[in-house]
């Protein structure tokens, strides 16, 4: 499985390296020279396979940034050539309908250039600001079990803390919850970026401790897939240094305005020895509300059929860069977004952080703000 994977990355490159390469052939074409078009195959490939190799090699820190940074240029210079064609034969099209004569010329030719200069930095600007630049998704849900007041519940997964995601982000998000007016704030994993170098480095602790004393109800977290990769401990000590209450494996009863809430909390499933939802439910009253944190989406399916009311999850980014979207949508039961499944909703978020490279195409960082309603009698 793991050779399958590497070898589909390598042809997945190649055949980004390929595209680039037509896309830069058409780009430079009213100035190129033939004896130009061989250095740009030869570069270019040679830059895709180096960075490859220089990130399975782990060669030096965040390598793999590298190859994902040169990755998104590539797709990027694709998506630009893509569009400016659909342009240019659109504008065919109209001139052959209209009966009109074309007139091709050489200012036509730098024009479409240009336009693709302008789309191709269009593009990472928009993507840039839309890893930075949260928006808020708000939810309301009623369940049929006893609830006095309604609890407003913000959901933040995938933060990713690190480098390029740290002091600002974690601010940022201590005001969106200020002003939102949410009782609580659950974080389903994904919330390290595989360790604690940058958020020790940058004196993290006391901004994420801030965000926790703004919560009237606390901050409640699992673990996800990136918090287990060898530094489990340092991260666990470290958001709990910092007041957030971590559920791996395990249920919490809380009292909101008086009524008892169940909090259960999974490890992600790359630990494989997790204990099943079915176990943990086993301490919990069902009769009364359950929201389950679970880093994946995965098992949606066999909770929707469990007394769950809630289940947030992450993990998916929504493909965080098109068309990926399209891929995760199509191999999750609930790739992103919000939808009733049997007995329960259930919550996928694209995440308040990234992963690897500050960019989002066609998904968008994000908080979801959830207010919960249930009886009042």
């Amino acid at each position: 499985m793991r050779y399958a994977f590497f070898f589909t990355i390598f042809l997945l490159l190649q055949l980004f390296s390929l595209g680039t390469v037509l896309s830069i052939q058409w780009w430079l074409q009213p100035w190129m020279a033939p004896t130009l078009q061989t250095t740009i195959w030869v570069s270019v490939f040679i830059i895709t396979n180096g960075l490859l190799v220089l990130s399975v090699k782990r060669a030096f820190a965040n390598s793999y940034r590298w190859i994902s940074g040169w990755m998104l240029i590539m797709h990027f210079m694709i998506l630009t050539a893509l569009a400016v064609s659909l342009f240019y034969g659109g504008y065919l099209l109209v001139v052959a309908l209209s009966g009109s004569t074309l007139h091709q010329s050489n200012e036509m030719a730098i024009g479409l250039r240009v336009l693709a200069l302008f789309l191709f930095l269009g593009l990472f600007i928009y993507s840039l600001y839309s890893a930075y630049t949260p928006v808020i998704r708000k939810l309301s849900i009623n369940i049929d079990k006893p609830l006095t007041k309604p609890l407003r519940i913000a959901v933040a997964s995938d933060l990713h803390i690190g480098r390029l995601f740290g002091v600002k982000a974690i601010d940022r998000l201590q005001q969106l919850m200020i002003r939102s007016g949410a009782d609580m704030l659950l974080m389903p994993g994904d919330i390290m970026d595989d360790n604690t170098e940058a958020f020790n480095a940058y004196h993290m602790e006391q901004n994420l401790a801030e965000l926790c004393s703004s919560l009237p109800r606390g901050v409640y977290a699992t673990l996800g897939n990136h918090d287990l990769y060898g530094h489990e401990r340092p991260i666990s000590e470290a958001l709990q240094n910092a007041g957030i209450q971590l559920l791996n494996d395990e249920v919490l009863y809380i009292e909101h305005e008086g009524q008892p809430v169940w909090l259960v909390g999974r490890f992600d499933n790359h630990k494989r020895q997790r204990i099943a939802t079915t176990d943990l439910l086993t301490q919990v009253d069902t009769s009364q509300p359950v929201i389950l944190l679970d880093h994946r989406p995965s098992d949606i399916d066999n909770h929707s059929q469990l007394p769950i009311d809630l289940q947030v999850s992450g993990h998916t980014h929504n493909g965080q860069v098109f068309p990926a979207n399209f891929i995760v949508n199509a191999i999750n039961r609930l790739g992103y977004g919000y939808e009733q499944i049997g007995k329960g909703h259930f919550v996928v978020s694209s995440g308040y952080g990234f992963w690897g490279i500050p960019f989002r195409l066609g998904s968008r960082s994000e908080i979801w703000l959830i207010t919960l309603s249930g009886n009042t009698n």
